[in-house]
């Protein structure tokens, strides 16, 4: 894995850092081990606010905004959108001012993609294969055409690398958009928002007073702010399995997320069960939309006084849950 790979290349001096100066890593997960780089020196970007809140609290220097300049060398931890790991070399490539950069990935991540457009752009100085991934190190990239560009959508929606669904609309989102409930209204919330497309549509309901766009990845909810100009709307960057308002909503929908990196995780979805549970008032309603295989009914079942299925599609279902069996955390 990553630390395996850095290790054994700092170790057998395969690779070494710059004596001095400061070191960029962007984007590494919570599961990363960041212990054979100079934690004094390190500074930790983070788009995703658990990964954010987790190299935080164990002391780290981490910032949510990609410095642009003023390290000596960076650490790209690559991710699965072979767009976001493009812009994130130029941006490492740009902050190091062609300096040393190290990029890290698997194999089911595309990392053998990149080395193969590294070697025709930069000045390959590395490389070292372990645990189905590569460490990649080089400098002199000219990538400049690899920086992030906004997407436009149809309907005047905009999107960025990385996020989800950033090249069209969600087809569950779509399912549940075109079936949300003319009655919802009050204060709601949208669990895992992304880019906007849901609030979006919840805020043509007149009787919504607010609406809280809750999403952890930042960058989308950049986005969000860019395609939903309401001031009815908040923008929480958060962890939507943890946030609590100060007050309970009357109605939360959600689309939420059922990956792990590329492993399917239900109890994702089960987490945003019973957190919108603890989020609404005692009369308050769940919608969401899920595939039609994950096991999201017991779920709702346990946290709702009545489930229902709204309908859906042949590949999608809506759920319901009315008055939470637990309102408070």
């Amino acid at each position: 894995m990553f630390h395996t790979r850095l290790s054994l290349a700092l170790r057998d001096g395969a690779v070494s850092l710059p004596q001095d100066g400061p070191v960029l890593v962007i984007g590494p997960g919570a599961g990363h081990d960041l212990s054979a780089l100079p934690k004094d020196r390190l500074t930790v970007y983070s788009r995703f606010f658990p990964d954010h809140a987790h190299w935080a609290s164990r002391g780290f220097k981490t910032v949510s905004t990609l410095p642009d300049s003023g390290f000596t060398a960076a650490v790209v931890c690559a991710p699965r959108s072979k767009p976001l790991a493009q812009a994130w070399v130029e941006a490492a490539t740009r902050a190091t001012d062609g300096g040393l950069v190290l990029l890290d990935g698997q194999k089911t991540d595309g990392i053998d993609s990149l080395l193969k457009a590294i070697r025709k752009t930069a000045n390959l100085l590395g490389t070292l294969s372990k645990a189905h991934g590569k460490l990649v190190w080089f400098d002199r990239a000219d990538v400049t055409d690899w920086a992030a560009t906004d997407t436009h959508l149809d309907g005047g929606f905009t999107t960025r690398p990385g996020v989800f669904s950033a090249d069209g609309i969600d087809k569950g989102s779509a399912v549940l958009a075109a079936a949300m409930p003319d009655s919802i209204s009050g204060r709601v919330a949208d669990l895992g928002a992304g880019w906007g497309y849901l609030a979006h549509h919840v805020l043509q309901r007149p009787g919504v007073t607010t609406l809280d766009l809750i999403e952890a990845d930042l960058v989308a909810l950049d986005c969000a702010k860019l395609n939903v100009d309401d001031p009815r709307a908040s923008f929480i960057w958060t962890d939507a399995t943890q946030y609590r308002p100060a007050q309970p909503y009357d109605v939360i929908i959600s689309n939420p997320p059922f990956h792990t990196g590329r492993a399917g995780d239900p109890n994702l979805g089960r987490a945003f069960i019973r957190s919108a549970a603890a989020m609404l008032t005692p009369s308050g309603r769940f919608v969401m939309v899920a595939n039609r295989h994950l096991p999201y009914e017991d779920t709702l079942a346990e946290q709702f006084g009545t489930v229902e299925e709204l309908g859906g599609t042949p590949g999608f279902k809506l759920l319901s849950g009315i008055k939470p069996r637990r309102t408070r955390r």
